[in-house]
């Protein structure tokens, strides 16, 4: 029988699309050791943009954490995700920082990644997959599904061969972030990027938020794609991919091998809906099918932060007319794929278009910058109207002067005061100083996710006041031993 290989997303995507990447290091670690042991190809966990989640809104020291995890998955390599040219949601990062990044990674354990550019700045993918190279890494190279009339077959394969034909590429990861692949373009699509793939082996992931995704998983093994990325089913599904459990079952139901200890999934599962709950955080999302979603193809993720930036203007009803307008927006600007930072930038120029009721009325400068090709070449042309509405904003003039800069590494050390620390050079480059010394204000990593019951706290105190060593305390919600 063939082998199928499962990729898990749950500390990754599943917590990016259901708790707007606020997972801290203590909330995974207690069922780390049983990820490691389950049978997974890679474990995906890291990102740029956890980063700068952590410290800025969770003040938790990213590096910290990462080494935590690291240390307690040994068996499974772990992978980080890298956007070719930046390390944060908008702007473009100096390309010997973004090699500092790779390196970094790689000294803290990391042995997998994957490499994305909306816009295809294939140099950044080979330059960054050799550093990679240099620690035995794996790396893959990223085709992002899109609908609209420029995304063809012909488009999506030849850029699957060009990803291909980079010598250091292992893998190619075709990527559906809106889910919006179906079954009948699955069934003619996917033979034809396994081709161009060229006998390099295609992963599979796709957020099911049109609940079809499951049915997309089926047809794409049975035209050849050999790696797919799940979730724990507590933190699977919705904005995020198909559960583990699910997807494992339709395999062996095929015929398919896969190396997973399904007797491992149900902690997980537990563990997280638990933690989820106690965080207040969205868990066993429902998928159901709506057609809206194909109209502006917004990552699921995204909408929540849609709706937080109506919030600040009283208008968080609006979010429908916002949604259509991200739609709109996405064809003015020559139909860019609905993925970070590519998304945010649509998204946040579809919300002031409503909020105030004339469209780019205000223009934000990172939209300025997309329009005068400094995140690269966009898909189709930026519709003309749109254009001089663009450059028309005040801004304007000087962001179209003012491209990025490659500063070295050696004035990015001067500049933030960092030597050769470079873990702290990353931090430094990324996020503001305010946010870094809260963090470090904040104390070390917790460990104890959800937090201690009111009842521990109770027999802790109590057994600061007894003779025994121990307490045992055992009821329907824990069974826990306290010693002194």
């Amino acid at each position: 029988m063939e082998r199928v290989e499962l990729l898990d997303a749950t500390l990754r995507d599943g917590q990016q699309s259901l708790w707007g990447m606020r997972m801290q290091a203590g909330m995974a670690l207690p069922v780390a050791d049983i990820l490691d042991r389950t049978g997974f190809r890679t474990i995906d966990a890291a990102a740029s943009s956890f980063f700068e989640v952590l410290i800025k809104y969770c003040r938790e020291d990213p590096w910290q954490g990462l080494d935590l995890l690291r240390a307690a998955i040994h068996r499974t390599p772990m992978r980080g995700g890298m956007r070719g040219n930046a390390a944060v949601s908008f702007g473009i990062t100096p390309p010997a920082l973004m090699d500092t990044w790779m390196r970094r990674l790689n000294e803290h354990g990391m042995r997998s990644f994957w490499l994305y550019d909306v816009l295809y700045g294939l140099d950044n993918f080979a330059r960054l997959a050799k550093i990679a190279k240099e620690y035995g890494s794996e790396v893959a190279g990223t085709v992002f599904f899109s609908l609209s009339p420029v995304h063809t077959d012909d488009y999506l394969a030849g850029k699957t061969a060009e990803i291909a034909a980079i010598a250091d590429i292992d893998t190619v990861l075709f990527y559906d972030t809106a889910g919006v692949l179906d079954v009948d373009r699955v069934r003619v699509l996917l033979p034809r990027i396994v081709a161009a793939a060229g006998g390099k082996p295609v992963e599979f992931h796709s957020n099911n938020l049109m609940g079809t995704s499951g049915l997309g998983y089926v047809e794409a093994v049975r035209h050849g794609v050999r790696i797919l990325h799940t979730a724990t089913r507590s933190m699977a599904n919705g904005p995020s991919v198909p559960s583990t459990e699910s997807v494992v079952n339709n395999l062996e139901l095929m015929g398919f091998e896969h190396s997973i200890d399904t007797a491992l999934l149900p902690p997980v599962e537990d563990h997280f809906r638990r933690v989820g709950r106690a965080a207040g955080y969205l868990v066993d999302p429902v998928s159901e099918y709506d057609l809206f979603n194909v109209t502006h193809q917004v990552p699921g993720g995204m909408v929540g932060t849609l709706r937080a930036q109506l919030d600040q203007h009283g208008m968080a009803d609006r979010i429908g007319d916002v949604l259509a307008e991200t739609g709109a927006v996405r064809r003015d600007l020559g139909w860019p794929v609905m993925a970070t930072p590519l998304s945010q930038l649509v998204g946040t120029q579809a919300v002031l278009n409503i909020v105030n009721s004339e469209r780019y009325a205000v223009v934000p400068d990172e939209v300025i910058a997309y329009a005068a090709g400094h995140y690269g070449t966009p898909p189709a042309p930026v519709e003309p109207d749109v254009l001089d509405r663009i450059m028309a904003a005040p801004r304007a003039p000087d962001i179209v002067a003012s491209p990025p800069e490659a500063t070295s590494l050696d004035e990015l050390r001067r500049e933030h005061g960092t030597g050769t620390d470079d873990d702290e050079l990353i931090l430094r480059a990324l996020i503001p100083p305010h946010d870094i010394e809260a963090m470090r204000e904040a104390g070390p990593v917790r460990r104890d996710y959800p937090p201690a019951a009111p009842e521990i706290a109770e027999v802790r105190a109590l057994l600061a006041l007894a003779d025994t060593p121990y307490v045992r305390v055992s009821t329907e919600r824990f069974d826990v031993e306290l010693r002194r």
